[in-house]
């Protein structure tokens, strides 16, 4: 897509610091960190939503996820990470290419993610335990 910044990224035409590129993705380093080591895996072919993700694409994904975490872990001597990835607007997506945040975490970083936790009616949670079920 010609105005997407990850497919501009991606094709070579905007400089990112790359720490891992195959066919299907490239991995480097976010410019806005939320720590220093945050990197985004991002698909070389242009979707808005992990959902559209070709399945054989969808796998090297998730190992990539795995590979990805584990170095910047060793690399950035951090105590934990978080995997972030906004799906949709209402989720706070703001490129609208599909990509997945992997954020080093220290104790003393300031930075948290916080929700307020809804509670199921009576009978509710078993109602949408079967509506996700049967689409599985």
């Amino acid at each position: 897509m010609s105005d997407c910044i990850f497919c501009k990224i991606a094709a070579g035409e905007i400089p990112a610091n790359k720490l891992y590129e195959s066919e299907n993705f490239i991995v480097f380093l976010d410019i806005s960190p939320a720590n220093k080591g945050h990197a985004l895996i991002v698909p070389k072919i242009h979707v808005q939503s992990l959902t559209e993700l070709p399945e054989y694409v969808a796998q090297e994904f998730g190992e990539l996820q795995l590979k990805v975490s584990k170095a910047i872990m060793q690399a950035t001597k951090a105590e934990g990470f978080n995997l972030l990835l906004n799906d949709g607007k209402a989720a706070g997506q703001e490129v609208m290419h599909a990509h997945m945040h992997i954020m080093p975490r220290f104790s003393t970083d300031d930075f948290h993610f916080k929700w307020t936790h809804k509670k199921y009616s009576d009978g509710e949670m078993q109602e949408y335990f079967e509506r996700i079920k049967r689409n599985l």
